[in-house]
C-alpha cells in the first residue's frame, strides 16, 4: 500500500510536512508502520496549488528517500493546498505516469488501496471512460482509471456522490468477473479551494486514514507524521472528510455512499 499527505489552509512551506517530521512522508518510504509492506519505493508525486488556478505536478520514478529534487523543492515551495504521495506498486509499472498525485484542469487526486483482480476488469472499466476522458490517460494505473472514470461522474461537482457511484460500477464489474478480492480505497481530491477524503472499502477494512487541525490549516495522512496516534483523528470506515476555505471542517460516515460499496 501506498502512503500519502494532503494539506489545505494557511501557506506553508511543503517540507514542513513532507520532510520534517520524525515519521514524514520521506521517513514513510522507507519504513511505513501501518502498511502492508513498509517499503514504498516505486516512485513518489508532490502536487500543490500556487498562484495560477491549475496545480503543479513533481513527479518522479526514483524513491522519495534518495531524491535530492524533491527534498530541495519542498524546501521552496509554499502553497495553501498540497498533496504528497509514495507509492508501492501493486504490479503496474513504474513510471511517472503512474506516480501519484493525477492533475486534470484544477483538480489533483491521489489514491491508495487497490481494485481486486483488476487485470481481469481493466479493458471493461477503461471502456466506460469518455472519450474526451480516456484522451487523458497516461498511465496503466487503476487508481488513474477510478480518477477518470469519477471525473464522468461528475467529480468536480459532487464528490462523493461521484466518487460512490464509481465504486458502485467497479463492484459491479467485480461481481460479473467473480472477483473475490475487496476493493479498498482512501483517497483525497482537490480544486484548490476544499479538501474531500474517502476512506471506503467493501470488506470493511479500507487503508488507514488520519486528520488533525493544525493552527495553519488541515492536515491528511495515511500515519501519523509525527508517529504518534495523540492529536490525531481516525476517518471512520466509510468516512468522507471535507475542508473547505472558510467553512469548519467536517467528517461524515456517508452511509448511502458506503453502503453502495458492500460486498
Amino acid at each position: 500500500m501506498c502512503r500519502f499527505l494532503a494539506y489545505h489552509g494557511e501557506p506553508v512551506y511543503l517540507d514542513d510536512l513532507v520532510c520534517t517530521p520524525a515519521h514524514s512522508l520521506i521517513h514513510q518510504s522507507l519504513h511505513a508502520a501501518e502498511a502492508v509492506t513498509g517499503t514504498n519505493g516505486d516512485g513518489f508525486g508532490i502536487g500543490w496549488y500556487g498562484e495560477r488556478p491549475e496545480p503543479g505536478l513533481f513527479r518522479d520514478v526514483r524513491p522519495a528517500w534518495s531524491d535530492e529534487n524533491l527534498r530541495s523543492l519542498t524546501r521552496q515551495i509554499r502553497a495553501r493546498t498540497f498533496m504528497a504521495h509514495v507509492r508501492a506498486s501493486t504490479g503496474t509499472a513504474t513510471t511517472r505516469a503512474n506516480c501519484h498525485p493525477f492533475a486534470h484542469g484544477r483538480l489533483l487526486f491521489m489514491h491508495n488501496g487497490q481494485i481486486g483482480g483488476y487485470g481481469r476488469i481493466k479493458r471493461r472499466l477503461e471502456a466506460l471512460i469518455p472519450d474526451h476522458l480516456y484522451e487523458a490517460r497516461a498511465g496503466s494505473t487503476d487508481s488513474e482509471a477510478l480518477f477518470l472514470l469519477a471525473l464522468a461522474n461528475g467529480l468536480e461537482a459532487d464528490p462523493v456522490g461521484a466518487m460512490a457511484e464509481t465504486a458502485r460500477i467497479v463492484r459491479d464489474l467485480m461481481r460479473a468477473a467473480a472477483i473475490e478480492e475487496p476493493l479498498r480505497l482512501t483517497a483525497v481530491l482537490s480544486d484548490g479551494e476544499s479538501l474531500t477524503a474517502f476512506r471506503w472499502a467493501c470488506d470493511g477494512h479500507p487503508p488507514s486514514l488520519y486528520w488533525r487541525e493544525t493552527p495553519t490549516g488541515v492536515v491528511v495522512v495515511s500515519e501519523p507524521i509525527d508517529g504518534c496516534r495523540e492529536g490525531w483523528t481516525v476517518v471512520p470506515k466509510g468516512g468522507t472528510l471535507m475542508a473547505r476555505t472558510g467553512a469548519p471542517t467536517r467528517v461524515i460516515v456517508a452511509e448511502a455512499a458506503s453502503g453502495r460499496i458492500a460486498a
